[in-house]
């Protein structure tokens, strides 16, 4: 077979000879897409909550939850305190996280001060 091909704006002429008459093979079949099932039920032991220490009382310490920087303490020893009440601000990468009291009590001790780093689950707050 002959073949005629251009390149660059010159014509060249080429004799191919075709060795195999088969047809190009087909390609793979695959089985029809079938999206995964909707409902997801994750393992018992991630829907479980994450308590670090896992220890007596320790519902009634605070830790912090980022590693960042004291913004602001809104509590001192002694004062009283609700479930929920805002204790305390840290900063981390440029956000700001709220603390909030754990447990309803009076606190016990306040481990760090504004300006202070922490670690994540450092710490910070005792209720009595």
């Amino acid at each position: 077979m002959k073949l005629q091909v251009t390149i660059n704006g010159k014509t060249y002429e080429a004799e191919v000879e075709v060795l195999e008459d088969d047809e190009s093979p087909l390609p793979p079949s695959f089985p029809p897409y079938q999206p995964p099932p909707t409902t997801y039920q994750p393992p018992a032991a991630l829907t479980q909550a994450y308590t670090p220490g896992g220890g007596e009382g320790e519902e009634k310490i605070c830790r912090s939850p980022v590693t960042g920087l004291v913004i602001k303490v809104n509590i001192e020893p002694g004062q009283e305190v609700m479930a929920n009440d805002l204790i305390m601000v840290l900063e981390a990468m440029k956000m700001e996280a709220n603390v909030t009291a754990p447990c309803t009590g009076k606190v016990k001790s306040v481990s760090v001060a504004p300006g202070d780093s922490v670690k994540v689950n450092q710490i910070i707050v005792e209720i009595e």
